[in-house]
């Protein structure tokens, strides 16, 4: 039994916004390898979690006026419960706010700094917030992000750099002398030619103009930029001590056997990860995975089109067993996978309710109507001797093990759960083969179809123990129907291409659909109906003003310092020496008196004589171009730029008071 550790782990989430589908892909894909090597005999540490530092977070919370610590504890809560709810079996959730973390990552940054792979310099160049990366003029595509399109701003900071073009030539060699490193082999030749070969610069790592952020730790007027905060988990969270007392599980499981991330971010782990790790003196990780997208059709999903699709919502559904069958049958190798609710139906109806579901159910009813509900008995299956289609069925199950084992080792996962599905087709072929409802009519054919039905439950057998890394939940619905006993075999898995190892004469359980077929004309009339709900909803909220945060609380007594008056517009005339001011002559119930607004570029002076307007009646006296303002008339700020005077009911009497 192989007890060999292993070490896999995601991409850390990043906690702006709660992921949808697309995004939860990876935690399914890389449970399922766990899983995987878990049957082999593999000692398995599988690491997730959230990333929750950055401009990006901090902006999001500024706006909600909640702060950041607030906003990334909800989110990583959803993210969490996502994990849990696609039952991934994730060894530890690791955040970038935790303690350790924290205190690592500091430790992290003052060894590369007292080395000199880090060093102070300023930064001038352009940012994108929402990528929250760095580029010089150069780097842009047609003058935006190379990394999203979106709009880029300049930036001017001082900042820390780590050395990145120290390492380059030793980069380079090592990826082009180990030749499996990175993978697919189309995302090594991106890395080599578009990125390390025409020169790596040296990468901004801190910054000043962000609060939200692990301090450095000799300078907390800077924060540790994103990459080594949250790169560094894969190692902090194994208990990775820079002065080299590590902790068990990190000189149990260090290296990792494979970082399994998103195609876009594979730059950041093949090439600022690493040399950290070199500069750190640390073994590399043995291989980088760089997995496509999963778009809604054929485009990304966004909110604004209202194509989001969220996990929660087709469990809700289809169920978590079907959710994680599409998401890994239906992603490619290398190519971008594609999920709509009509594939989603379609799939669910013909793979899961007809071949796989329809397999068992008929199985299990047809031993129930003719064999008392038990397995056959050994005596009367060794009666029948073997056919041509027996000995294909037994072939094609005893190949389908090694066979998803090749597939998953070189993580083609996608064809490796086709190859469980089609020994499930296989079984299904059989049936047509031999006709069991017609054997069962025939007494002398009952040897014959005791050996039928004894077959499929072997092949059963074999289709319910390879579907555990994939749908564990229906592996085990589907096993329930199989009494197993012993096979002798070198681990878990391999036991399921074993073609045998079903217990004679033991009841398989009541009779019952694993996956009740789908209306699709009804289901997707109601989905259409909420994706439209959904758009629309976007489309409001786009169009609603951005709020800026509420200020903080106050009393009673503090809001009654402000004396608030109804107050009548006199007379209106330009500044002389302002585009932007108009000066007011008010009556205030008392007497006149003059005010300066910052209204001209919304109001001529005629739009206002007559008027009535709110005033802030004990406003300290101030000169405003020269011209003297007591007090200051109240106006409402527009998500265009522009404002609104608040103009008062003509009922109200000038000098009426506010309250």
């Amino acid at each position: 039994m192989n007890h060999q550790p292993y070490y896999l782990t995601t991409a850390i989430a990043y906690t702006s916004r709660k992921p949808h589908i697309g995004n939860t892909y990876e935690i399914v894909m890389t449970d399922a390898l766990a899983r995987f090597r878990r049957m082999q005999g593999y000692d398995v540490f599988f690491l997730t979690g959230t990333d929750e530092h950055g401009q990006k977070i901090e902006e999001i919370a500024n706006a909600a006026g909640i702060t950041p610590q607030a906003h990334v504890d909800k989110i990583a809560g959803e993210i969490r419960d996502i994990c849990d709810l696609l039952q991934t079996s994730y060894n530890k959730f690791i955040r970038t706010t935790d303690a350790e973390h924290t205190k690592t990552v500091q430790d992290i940054f003052q060894r590369l700094y007292e080395q000199g792979d880090i060093y102070k310099g300023e930064y001038v160049g352009k940012y994108c917030t929402p990528c929250e990366s760095f580029w010089t003029d150069s780097q842009l595509a047609d003058g935006k992000c190379p990394d999203c399109g979106r709009e880029v701003r300049d930036a001017k900071e001082e900042a820390y750099f780590l050395r990145l073009s120290k390492y380059q030539d030793w980069l380079e060699e090592y990826i082009e002398t180990h030749p499996d490193f990175i993978y697919p082999d189309s995302r090594k030749k991106e890395m080599l030619n578009n990125f390390i070969k025409p020169g790596l610069q040296d990468l901004c790592v801190s910054r000043t103009t962000v609060k939200w952020g692990i301090p450095v730790p000799f300078d907390p007027k800077h924060v540790i930029y994103i990459w080594i905060d949250a790169l560094s988990n894969y190692i902090t969270a194994l208990g990775y001590d820079v002065a080299g007392n590590h902790g068990e599980l990190y000189r149990k499981y260090w290296p990792a056997d494979v970082h399994i991330i998103g195609k876009d971010i594979v730059r950041f782990h093949s090439i600022y990860w690493i040399i950290m790790l070199k500069m750190l003196g640390q073994p590399l990780p043995k291989r980088i995975f760089g997995h496509p997208w999963m778009l809604f059709g054929e485009d990304k999903m966004s909110k604004s089109r209202g194509n989001v699709i969220y996990a929660d919502e087709l469990v809700a559904r289809f169920g978590v067993d079907a959710v994680r069958y599409y998401l890994l049958s239906e992603m490619p190798f290398a190519s971008d996978g594609s999920i709509t609710y009509e594939t989603m139906i379609e799939r669910f109806n013909s793979d899961l309710a007809n071949t796989l579901g329809n397999l068992v159910n008929r199985t299990v009813a047809m031993i129930n109507q003719n064999f008392e509900g038990k397995v056959p008995a050994a005596d009367l299956i060794a009666a029948a001797p073997a056919e041509d289609c027996d000995t294909d069925l037994q072939a094609v199950a005893e190949a389908t093990a090694p066979k998803v084992a090749e597939l998953l080792d070189a993580f083609h996962v996608s064809d490796a759960v086709n190859a469980v599905m089609d020994l499930a087709r296989r079984c299904n072929k059989y049936i047509d083969e031999t006709t069991p409802w017609t054997l069962a009519k025939k007494p002398e054919s009952k040897p014959r179809l005791a050996k039928v039905l004894y077959s499929l439950l072997c092949g059963i057998r074999c289709i319910g123990g390879l579907l555990k890394p994939f749908m564990p939940t229906a592996a085990v619905e589907i096993l329930k129907h199989v009494p197993e006993q012993g096979v002798d075999a070198e681990s878990e898995f391999a036991g399921y291409g074993v073609f045998g190892g079903v217990a004679y004469g033991e009841p398989v359980g009541e009779a019952k659909p694993l996956f009740v077929r789908i209306n699709a004309q009804q289901m997707i009339a109601e989905l259409q109906a909420m994706q439209e709900a959904a758009a629309q909803a976007a489309a409001v909220a786009e169009q609603t003003p951005e709020l800026e945060p509420f200020a903080e609380e106050i009393t009673i007594d503090t809001f009654a310092q402000s004396d608030l008056r109804v107050a009548e517009v006199l007379s209106c005339e330009k500044v002389k020496k302002s585009s932007k001011l108009l000066c007011l002559q008010l009556f205030d119930g008392v007497a006149r008196r003059q005010v300066v607004s910052g209204i001209a570029k919304w109001y001529a002076p005629e739009d206002l004589v007559g008027k009535k307007v709110l005033l802030v009646a004990n406003l300290k006296p101030v000169k405003l171009c020269g011209v003297e303002s007591c007090g200051m008339i109240c106006a409402a700020d527009l998500s265009d730029g522009s404002c609104k005077v608040l103009f008062m009911d003509d009922a109200i009497p000038a000098g009426s008071r506010i309250h």
